[in-house]
């Protein structure tokens, strides 16, 4: 009897351990490219396994632009190895479209959104409205900044960083909205002011935060992250706003389209838009809160005040806008 009840225990056993390795087997991986910070991409991520357990996400995070030249390496090598694509620099999304790379999914959550694309078709969809404005250290800019043409006043001589814009997604579309909205007169000024390249979009942040300089061209998150941890710092925005949306798309060779289009609807829902208001970043949706203390315009207001660029016709220039700011504003 005893060895009946033995055996019984351990068939028992040797069901569940297969039960479990199926689970195990049948799980998918999602595997996501992406721009956006870590603690942002770990919550959405955390969350997103939670509601769908038996989807698991590994993310690769990197700029724009080492992101762009993984994927080019991949193609070259015969296969996109990601799933889906996210960062911030919207002329890649149109190109990718372009070569006929993208998964076509219009998402049933589109009318919930904030759209910033009039051209929206489904191939790639915002998913964040990331904005930058003049980051000031208040311990040394007294006179808060309140238009483009103030940081060519003689206090921020030497002291005004931008982010290298072949480094950065966010920078690059900032100097393409600047010189489309004032010329590239614009950027001949800041030579004459003596403003500066930096490294990347928190590194100039950093530097202002430090003292190094006493402004630059700053995020909206970053520089709040900065502020919540007690750097003297502020963010303002002139009246025309830089603001770059975050792309979301499928590649259309992925193994794992439906549980990509799950991954998609669930970054736009309410829930995961709540996880990127209160990383201090700007949703897409209307009805979510952001953290207390933080000020951010609203969706609606960004669009409205938002410097407005043809991206398409930003698809081919990215190398002649990047070496036609780099070699004004080294003097070359």
């Amino acid at each position: 009897m005893r060895n009946a009840r033995i055996a019984m225990v351990l068939a028992l056993v040797g069901v569940l351990v297969l039960t479990t390795c199926g689970v195990a087997f049948a799980r998918q991986e999602l595997i996501i490219y992406t721009s956006m910070k870590a603690s942002m991409m770990e919550s959405i991520v955390d969350a997103f396994e939670r509601a769908h357990p038996d989807i698991r996400i590994d993310h690769t995070t990197a700029g724009a632009g080492q992101l762009m030249t993984k994927i080019a390496a991949e193609r070259q090598s015969g296969r996109i190895i990601a799933d889906i694509l996210w960062h911030s620099e919207v002329p890649d999304f149109y190109n990718l479209r372009n070569q006929g790379l993208l998964y076509q999914y219009k998402t049933p959550l589109i009318d919930e959104i904030m759209n910033p694309f009039d051209d929206w078709d489904g191939h790639f969809t915002a998913a964040r409205l990331g904005t930058l404005g003049i980051i000031i250290n208040t311990n040394l800019i007294t006179t808060p900044p309140t238009q483009w043409s103030d940081v060519l006043k003689p206090e921020y001589n030497g002291l005004f960083v931008i982010a290298d814009p072949s480094l950065s997604g966010t920078a690059f579309m900032s100097v393409a909205m600047l010189t489309e909205q004032f010329g590239w007169e614009f950027i001949e000024q800041l030579r004459g002011n003596d403003a500066r390249i930096g490294r990347g979009s928190g590194q100039v942040i950093d530097d202002t935060a430090n003292g190094e300089f006493a402004a630059c061209l700053g995020v909206d998150y970053i520089v709040s992250d900065r502020i919540a941890l007690g750097a003297t710092l502020s963010l303002h925005y002139p009246p025309e706003v830089l603001m770059a949306p975050s792309p979301i798309t499928i590649f259309k060779n992925s193994p794992n389209i439906e549980a990509a289009k799950k991954f998609v609807d669930f970054l736009l829902s309410h829930e995961a838009q709540q996880i990127i208001a209160s990383e201090r970043t700007i949703s897409v949706r209307l009805d979510v809160k952001y953290p207390q203390g933080i000020s951010l315009p609203e969706p609606s207001e960004v669009l409205a005040r938002a410097i407005k660029v043809d991206y398409r016709d930003l698809m081919g220039r990215k190398e002649e806008i990047v070496r036609r700011f780099e070699a004004t504003l080294r003097g070359k």
